[in-house]
């Protein structure tokens, strides 16, 4: 499979990136490439770009163990001066996330509680039409301060 990337060029504001890779273990390090490559486009703090790093490479990671197809769409944007936004497409609508707590012994479980400790706002929108949609988004959004 290859790799299919995008820019969004849009008439004011910052240009959006996004990627399609294949849905395997090394997709989360692409990911976390992507978020820091945008961020240094956009001239933001090493936090916050470590930060969106490492939420969009935590779903990434979510949706190559829990979805299923061939690629996952990897997507860093900034739409607002004030944010960043990642999100993870799948192909898996019916496999949702789930915010759990982990046990102290548990060896995993802990991704999308790091991404809620990490973001303003996160979740997922199901994707394809509304009666039978063929994928998910799960995204979320990290504010940029002043």
């Amino acid at each position: 499979m290859t790799t299919r990337a995008a820019t969004r060029p849009r008439p004011t504001g910052h240009q959006g990136y996004s990627e399609t890779h294949p849905r395997t273990e090394g997709t989360a390090a692409i990911a976390r490439r992507l978020a820091r490559a945008a961020c240094a486009t956009w001239a933001l703090p090493d936090d916050v770009t470590e930060t969106a790093a490492l939420v969009v490479s935590e779903l990434a990671s979510n949706a190559v163990r829990h979805a299923w197809g061939p690629s996952v769409r990897v997507i860093v944007d900034r739409p607002r001066d004030d944010r960043v936004y990642v999100a993870v497409v799948d192909r898996s609508p019916h496999c949702t996330p789930e915010l759990g707590t982990p046990g102290e012994g548990d060896v995993s479980g802990r991704g999308l509680v790091l991404v809620d400790a990490l973001s303003d706002q996160w979740g997922y929108d199901l994707v394809g039409p509304h009666r039978r949609p063929w994928g998910k988004r799960c995204w979320a959004e990290l504010k940029v301060g002043p």
